[in-house]
């Protein structure tokens, strides 16, 4: 059975077909400048890669394209659409009403749209994905699987602000979290290589990339975790500043910030883009710090101690931490953060392996902890697109991947 995993983006859909149960990805691609007078469509398969420049209006076009492409006589992997049997859709907000992946029935697309003020510039061309692949793949079942859903299982007292209640009713301002698919994949791979139960599965799986978060699983669930009412706090990220006074906004707004400057600066300029005046990039800032830029360093070094604390913190919530998980761009592939974000932990039961640490790159599960380290250690590159794919093929065919399945 083929299951197609569809991430659509403000001017990209990007995309993978998967051989279901096998797990088996049989093409991959991307289409980016949607809207542009000239988008760029790439493609990975086994019959080889493919780059092509065509002008694609907009997300109905270019999910039309995607499956013109993948039924192609040269280039397609599959001699017909109704090969596709579901299609699973990365949606980012699910609010409060989504604890788990769903079928996508009109009232649930309907909801969806209702969140969009929560997200609005990720669930709109969300939307814009579903409606296209219900229009030309109506008969392949749809499902959301939603950043959100792993988050569900927080409690109030780590969810709520402190603000009025009142404002919590009217309005649902609370804490969201984010990365949820990523977290989730990510620790249950932890639990299978620490041969840890459910029950035990106490870790805390930190995303780093250039959009960054750290969650506390506690028996297999998230309790907390570093995003909130939006991506923006938390870590500090790429161009994101993460946790900051909010009297700062109150501040520069007396200053002449508007609102819509302030949502730029925070969002667009800051965290290590904004410290750093060079770069958003790590490898970047690495290189610039071999060089002797002394804010590239800076931003490195708060970039690695905001993950610290935030590690200590949620090893206090958990009580009993298990293992510390890095996923993302770079927790997969760069140890000299890794170890920076560990530096000065041994007391507490983190020892690193050095040699290990340093091989563990390029997309490799690992354990870059010593042997003797009371908490393990482990990289695991993440696979969002496979646990959306895992998640269609078992609502889809009422089949569930056993490697895959819990309680929820």
């Amino acid at each position: 059975m083929k299951i197609l995993v569809i991430n659509s983006g403000s001017s990209s859909i990007k995309f993978q077909l998967f051989q279901m149960p096998e797990e088996n990805v049989i093409a991959k691609g991307l289409v980016e400048k949607i809207g542009e007078e000239s988008s760029l469509f790439t493609q990975k398969s086994v019959k080889g890669d493919l780059e092509l420049r065509k002008q694609i209006q907009d997300h109905e076009e270019g999910i039309n394209f995607i499956i013109g492409m993948l039924t192609d006589s040269r280039h397609g992997v599959i001699s017909s659409v109704k090969e596709i049997s579901g299609i699973g859709h990365r949606v980012v907000h699910g609010g409060e009403e989504f604890s788990d992946s769903v079928l996508l029935m009109d009232e649930v697309v309907e909801k969806i749209q209702a969140y969009a003020d929560l997200a609005p510039l990720h669930n709109p061309p969300n939307i814009m994905g579903i409606r296209a692949c219900k229009k030309f793949l109506p008969h392949a079942a749809q499902v959301a699987v939603f950043d959100t859903a792993f988050h569900h299982s927080i409690p109030p007292k780590a969810y709520l602000y402190g603000l009025p209640y009142e404002i919590y009713e009217k309005y649902k301002i609370r804490k969201y979290g984010f990365h949820g698919t990523s977290h989730r994949y990510v620790a249950r791979r932890a639990g299978s290589v620490l041969n840890l139960p459910r029950e035990s599965l106490n870790v805390i799986t930190c995303h780093l990339g250039n959009g960054c978060s750290i969650a506390a699983v506690e028996k297999g669930r998230s309790v907390d975790t570093s995003m909130g009412f939006t991506p923006l706090e938390g870590l500090v990220m790429g161009t994101r500043c993460g946790d900051i006074d909010p009297a700062v906004l109150f501040y520069l707004g007396e200053k002449g910030y508007s609102v819509n400057d302030l949502n730029n600066l925070l969002n667009k300029k800051s965290g290590l883009l904004g410290i750093s005046g060079v770069s958003n990039d790590m490898r970047n800032l690495l290189a610039e710090k071999e060089k002797g830029n002394g804010r590239a360093a800076l931003a490195i070094d708060i970039f690695c101690y905001r993950i610290r604390k935030y590690i200590g913190a949620y090893m206090a919530v958990l009580g009993n931490t298990r293992g510390i998980v890095f996923t993302g761009g770079i927790g997969e592939n760069n140890s000299f953060i890794r170890k920076e974000c560990l530096c000065g932990m041994e007391s507490l039961g983190i020892e690193i392996a050095d040699d290990r640490n340093k091989r563990a790159v390029k997309g490799m599960e690992a354990q870059i902890s010593k042997d003797t380290s009371g908490i393990k250690v482990l990289v695991v590159p993440t696979n969002e697109e496979l646990s959306i794919a895992q998640d269609t093929y078992e609502l889809a065919h009422g089949v569930k991947v056993s490697d895959h399945a819990d309680e929820r």
